[in-house]
């Protein structure tokens, strides 16, 4: 419990900050699934949208400080590596 009045405004800004973070974490989680799902059942046209929306929301939760700049980077790296790997499989068969 807060003892001054300050701590109680803080306690306030914290809990609707760690709502927004969470909304953001999730929306994430969702679409990188979605991602994948798609990934596996061999879509790649929608798979390359997919990619642009989950990179794009990457960028967007690193810019307001959600995720970390460099866990941003290495999720878009790991899924366009997992898109290139599909395109690879799909040519050389």
């Amino acid at each position: 419990m807060a003892n001054t009045k300050s701590a109680e405004r803080r306690m306030r800004g914290n809990e609707r900050k760690n709502l927004h973070n969470r909304r953001i974490l999730s929306r994430l989680r969702k679409l990188e699934k979605n991602y994948r799902q798609i990934l596996t059942a061999g879509k790649k046209d929608e798979a390359v949208k997919a990619l642009r929306d989950v990179a794009s929301a990457f960028d967007k939760a690193a810019k307001s400080g959600v995720v970390h700049k460099a866990t941003a980077s290495r999720k878009k790296s790991r899924l366009t590596i997992a898109l290139n790997r599909v395109k690879q499989v799909s040519t050389q068969s």
